[in-house]
């Protein structure tokens, strides 16, 4: 896509806009549920995008919308919490009777609604860990019944401190299979990437690392580690423990990250050698640009003090300076996929960017803006993240070199 495509394939949006039309409508991103409070609209549009990849149900989710307040958090996490409670249950209830599959159905879907009942509440609220745990029990309960089983992992960081992981191999023949690096941004974790990026390699035979590197999930809330800019030092780590099993393939070791994450794979990518090739599920280009404007009133302020280890965005401002591409990308001798919705809040502008510099300096990208007509227009393809997979795990397997007919005839289960 040349610049100007590019640049005209939306207008740079600011999410928190609230609409003309006040009441529940279709947007160009995506379906608008309470346009007064677009932040809570946007988690519950990525909410019903990932009940198609067997995070929820579209009906439990309009269920527990119509018992919230609209605009108030307690109601947010109350009501997400019951219903991910109620498929704990009742998985746990089904798992006793053998009924493996319909368990494994609510486990996921479960973990997916502890994941929204989390997210929203302070960083010190005594729920949050627990709530977090709750996920991730949900989480190990659906991994360990896939064949084969996923691998709850932790992979070995630094000062005594891992990386929170799970790794599910590929469900098809090969002693060596290639392997995605999973991992989200600034609020989306390990436990998400099954809905936004691992689903969709598995069932094209590449196996999948879903980690939590430094700012993000288990490693954030349980060792208080904080975000870094250079990481290639734990995708680094990640990759030392990919290559030490039989089954991977080190020739073919990728990595993806989703929204903050896109930054994260493009960094990891300049630096980290053994990197086959990385993908920008949501360009980034220059943090502090991003957030240039962003004060204590801004709706992901909480989740960007957090995670960068500041008590006030002033200081945050600070701690994110180092977090750009620019005098990096030169760098980068693996392959490069940007995935960019054409109304995301990441804006078309930085996706451009970062494309444009890359290429006059001969790396090898390539990029997709997602259009409201085919869907996928939102961030991160939330309102519609099978096609975001399909995108960005047929782009992979076609550089890896897979077959993906051939590979349905093996006699191998693809997941589904």
């Amino acid at each position: 896509m040349t610049t100007a495509m590019a640049a005209t394939a939306a207008e740079d949006n600011a999410i928190e806009r609230i609409t003309a039309d006040r009441g529940p409508h279709y947007e160009p991103f995506g379906w608008h549920h309470w346009p007064e409070h677009p932040w809570l609209t946007y988690q519950f549009r990525r909410a019903l995008g990932e009940t198609q990849e067997g995070g929820g149900s579209v009906s439990e989710c309009f269920l527990a919308a119509s018992r919230m307040i609209p605009g108030d958090l307690e109601s947010w996490h109350r009501e997400w919490y019951r219903i991910a409670e109620e498929n704990w249950a009742r998985g746990l209830a089904e798992e006793a009777k053998g009924h493996a599959r319909t368990a494994m159905n609510c486990f996921l879907r479960a973990a997916d609604y502890y994941r929204q009942a989390e997210f929203h509440l302070a960083e010190d609220d005594p729920r949050r860990l627990p709530t977090f745990e709750k996920m991730e029990a949900c989480s190990h309960k659906f991994l360990a019944r896939l064949n084969p089983p996923g691998e709850v992992v932790e992979i070995p960081y630094e000062n005594g401190v891992s990386l929170c992981g799970y790794f599910v191999r590929a469900p098809f023949p090969g002693a060596k299979l290639p392997v995605l690096i999973c991992m989200g941004g600034l609020d989306s974790i390990k436990d998400e990437m099954w809905f936004m990026q691992a689903h969709g390699c598995l069932q094209r035979g590449i196996s999948v690392l879903m980690v939590d590197i430094p700012g993000q999930g288990g490693t954030l809330r349980r060792h208080k580690v904080a975000a870094r800019p250079d990481t290639e030092v734990p995708i680094g780590r990640c990759i030392d423990w990919l290559v030490q099993r039989a089954d991977v393939d080190p020739a073919r070791i990728a990595v993806c990250g989703s929204s903050l994450g896109g930054y994260y794979a493009a960094r990891a990518g300049c630096y980290e050698k053994r990197l086959a090739a990385c993908i920008s599920h949501g360009a980034v280009w220059s943090v502090p640009e991003l957030w240039a404007d962003k004060g204590e009133e801004f709706g992901l302020a909480p989740h960007i003090k957090w995670v960068f280890g500041s008590k006030t965005m002033k200081q945050a401002h600070v701690a994110m300076q180092p977090f750009v591409l620019e005098g990096h990308l030169e760098h980068m001798t693996c392959n490069w996929l940007i995935l960019h919705g054409g109304h995301d809040v990441l804006t078309v502008t930085a996706a451009t960017k970062a494309h444009d510099y890359a290429k006059a300096r001969g790396v090898k990208v390539d990029m997709r803006i997602l259009q409201p007509e085919e869907t996928g227009a939102e961030h991160c393809q939330h309102d519609n993240p099978t096609i975001g997979q399909e995108v960005m795990c047929d782009w992979l397997a076609d550089l890896f070199g897979i077959d993906q007919t051939a590979l349905l005839r093996t006699g191998w289960n693809p997941l589904v």
